[in-house]
């Protein structure tokens, strides 16, 4: 059986995507993504470029001054979907005519795509073929599904392809822990952290003799992903922990007592570490909860702020913004117990969800039904 996975051209929505999609190749599937640009690497599996030269930034700037109380609510966290909407209705219209041209050719069985690519169920509509909604964010899916194509970007081009209105996915697969979710329908979908390859030091897998605090930002550059850094530094100057900082930017002074590295993969990193600081990411946010460690989420643009406040509603980690950040807030991150406790709480909860085998055995039984 052929799939495509579709993402949005963008590391960070890709990442999630992977491991199912390497399950399904395992299952026997000819899996091919199509994104823009983003190397899957240490998969084996073939990327497709939609958008050669993508840069979301070039989106943003032509969108969102059209739209100034968006932007401004958008840049503050606070949009909603109306935001991310309207900028992803753009990014899948551009995406939409070379998917359409790729499914028209390759003829895949399936459809894979995240809720901020529907151009995977524009196509799949278009050219009949069943499509799978995965969730990858913190956001319910369909809603961002509902938000992007309801862009009057999106709506035009899908209009041009012969597709007003999106029938429901064949299958949704949701991505969080039962107890952070209530009545969402669809599959339970483990989310497996995968960050691509990378060397991991050997005394970054080993426990350390202190508390170790791992500090960590944003693979998108600008929109703040990084405003936490310096802040955090200086909070941790004299704390009895040790502190790395991953894939440290150039501008950035480091003081000497911290340790840095280069590109990591966080799941190998995390289940050695005390506690994380992260910009509010949906990947960073999952992967920490997946590790079971107390996590500190920086409220910020886009879905950060929605995701620091899942964090600190589930009891597991802080949202603090980066203003925020001080010496005591960093021991009671590394030192609480009931944080601690309750990240362990979700860990034990994300491991009893379907992993990603057990989800692609499901998909090839209904595949295999349909072409009954």
């Amino acid at each position: 059986m052929r799939t495509v996975v579709v993402s949005a051209p963008l590391a960070g929505h890709l990442l999630p995507l992977v491991p199912l999609a390497a399950a399904l190749r395992e299952a026997g599937h000819d899996v091919r993504v199509a994104a823009g640009g983003i190397p899957a690497g240490g998969t084996g599996i073939a990327v497709h470029d939609l958008v050669p030269g993508f840069e979301m930034s070039r989106i943003a700037a032509r969108i969102l001054p059209v739209h100034p109380i968006t932007a401004w609510r958008e840049m503050r966290g606070r949009a909603g979907t109306r935001g991310v909407g309207l900028l992803f209705g753009a990014v899948n219209a551009a995406l939409l005519d070379p998917l359409s041209e790729l499914v028209a050719s390759w003829r895949p069985d399936l459809i894979v795509h995240e809720p901020l690519a529907v151009a995977g169920a524009v196509a799949a509509a278009r050219h009949g073929v069943p499509a799978v909604l995965q969730d990858n964010t913190l956001f319910d899916g369909q809603e961002l599904v509902a938000a992007t194509a309801a862009s009057p970007h999106l709506r035009r081009a899908a209009r041009r392809h012969g597709v007003r209105r999106l029938p429901p996915p064949a299958l949704r697969l949701n991505n969080l822990p039962p107890s952070l979710v209530t009545g969402r329908p669809g599959q339970s979908l483990r989310p497996v952290p995968w960050s691509g390859t990378g060397e991991v030091p050997d005394w970054l897998r080993r426990p350390p003799g202190r508390p170790r605090l791992v500090v960590t930002h944003s693979t998108i550059a600008g929109a703040g992903g990084a405003a936490h850094l310096q802040p955090v530094l200086a909070a941790a100057a004299g704390l009895d922990a040790e502190v790395v900082l991953v894939r440290p930017p150039s501008n950035l002074t480091v003081p000497p007592a911290v340790r840095t590295t280069g590109w990591v993969p966080l799941a190998a990193v995390l289940p050695h570490a005390t506690a994380v600081v992260h910009h509010g990411g949906a990947g960073t946010t999952l992967g920490a909860l997946a590790a079971g460690i107390p996590q500190l989420a920086v409220p910020g643009s886009g879905d950060r702020r929605h995701n620091s406040a899942v964090v600190s509603g589930s009891g597991a980690g802080l949202a603090v913004p980066a203003r925020g950040i001080t010496r005591d807030v960093l021991h009671r991150l590394l030192h609480d117990g009931h944080l601690r406790a309750n990240a362990c709480g979700l860990r034990d909860e994300i491991a009893a969800m379907p992993g990603p085998a057990e989800v692609s055995r499901t998909i090839t039984a209904l595949l295999s039904r349909g072409a009954a």
